[in-house]
């Protein structure tokens, strides 16, 4: 079956928000490892829904964020701290998932749940504002 851009932004966009909502309940258990694992997927997937709706193709990890930091970060659509914030996140979650004995701290954690949902609605606002 075949989707269309739009169609695949809204799936990635949904995909965003429910990652987001999964950080906000695993902080309420102290799982921190895991909530950066769910923050970051957060942007991931919206980074990805925002190349989607601009004919943009990236299909890695590397390539999605390369694409993110281009495009709005140099690009002037989003301000640098976003792209500090989803680098940050990036590599909070390598950590997290494949280093041992590098967990993620609460303290390291907690203050990008509210940053992380500030960028994923500004980059909503940009996809909406690109139909």
């Amino acid at each position: 079956m075949s989707y269309s851009k739009e169609e695949l932004a809204k799936y990635r966009i949904a995909r965003s928000k429910e990652s987001l909502e999964e950080a906000k309940i695993l902080s309420q258990s102290n799982h921190w490892n895991t909530v950066a694992n769910r923050l970051y997927y957060s942007c991931f997937y919206m980074a990805s829904a925002y190349l989607v709706a601009n004919n943009m193709e990236a299909s890695t990890h590397n390539g999605i964020k390369t694409g993110f930091n281009k495009e709005l970060i140099r690009g002037g659509k989003l301000d640098r701290r976003y792209g500090e914030i989803y680098n940050k996140l990036f590599n909070l979650r390598q950590d997290a998932d494949y280093r041992d004995y590098r967990d993620v701290s609460e303290e390291k954690i907690m203050p990008l749940i509210s940053d992380v949902e500030q960028l994923i609605n500004n980059m909503e606002r940009l996809i909406e504002g690109g139909r």
